[in-house]
């Protein structure tokens, strides 16, 4: 990975690390479907002109049904459970429990598409939903929130983690900015009607304003765009390591503009979910030695 891919994914990171910052402050004002309308109308608008000069508006047509499911699934619900998550947990919280999505991922493509997941793997997931356990008893047990804030971003990772066995299956092939620019098209279209019937009673002010158009502009369309470009340039392998970045910024900014604070407990389950995620996506490979050196005339040449 060169300096320009390397400040591409540490870019990206930060922009979905201050995507959590970003909701946790439009979210009480707009409301929970108001803000995700926005979120999505504008992210379409950015994602627009890169589908024209692709060449890819056919390719939507051809594709609309898988598209609007994956914006359903990709966007629309996780979007809307993220953002009533934001209401009741830290960003760095949301932040280190959205990094389960590669792991759901992975679980959801050993199910449906029959991908294959070794045992490290599998021990990955156990230690990733064991770090879930320790910040979802941390958390319960301050008896600051439920539990449901927690399930909702859980249930949005697992969306994410559908999304991608969905693409996979039906959408292989098809230019990614089709699929970008389409599911957002979509998901605006299916959460309209909620938008309109839980418009806020007061306008929001101008801190929810900027919140809400970073959060479409940078958090979606932008954040889109840098992704594709590093799966273009590095591969999905290494694209997908933001995950692993994506929390540290979280944290970062959750400590810089909100004053936020995490304990360490949830730092430890912070810990568990990236070393699962690292196991489960193959990051990270444990290899066995061989009980005793072979013949040096048995290798091939290197």
């Amino acid at each position: 990975m060169n300096v320009r891919d390397l400040a591409a994914l540490l870019l990206l990171a930060s922009i979905w690390g201050g995507s959590f910052i970003f909701m946790r402050v439009a979210a009480p004002e707009f409301g929970i479907y108001v803000l995700v309308a926005i979120r999505t109308v504008l992210a379409t608008l950015v994602l627009l002109p890169f589908l024209i000069a692709a060449r890819a508006v056919k390719e939507c047509r051809q594709h609309w049904l898988a598209i609007a499911l994956v914006g359903m699934v990709n966007t629309a619900i996780p979007f809307v459970l993220f953002n009533y998550s934001s209401l009741h947990l830290e960003a760095g919280v949301n932040a280190i429990l959205n990094a389960t999505a590669p792991m759901f991922g992975a679980l959801t493509a050993w199910l449906w598409l029959g991908d294959r997941l070794n045992r490290v793997a599998v021990g990955g997931l156990v230690l990733g939903f064991a770090g879930v356990a320790v910040i979802s008893q941390q958390k319960v047990g301050e008896g600051t929130v439920s539990i449901a804030p927690i399930l909702a971003a859980l249930v949005a990772t697992t969306c994410y983690g559908l999304a991608a066995s969905m693409m996979k299956r039906w959408l292989w092939g098809v230019k990614p900015i089709a699929v970008a620019a389409g599911s957002q098209a979509m998901a605006s279209l299916m959460l309209l009607p909620s938008a309109i019937m839980t418009l806020p009673s007061t306008l929001p002010g101008q801190a929810a304003w900027l919140n809400a158009v970073a959060l479409a502009v940078l958090g979606t369309g932008i954040a889109y765009i840098l992704y594709f470009y590093l799966i273009g340039s590095v591969g999905p392998a290494k694209a997908i390591t933001v995950a692993y970045l994506v929390p540290v910024f979280g944290i970062i900014w959750g400590l810089i503009f909100l004053g936020e604070s995490l304990s360490v407990w949830s730092m430890a389950g912070g810990a568990m979910i990236l070393t699962g995620v690292a196991l489960t996506t193959g990051v990270v490979r444990w290899r066995r030695a061989p009980a005793t050196p072979p013949d040096e005339g048995s290798q091939p040449p290197r």
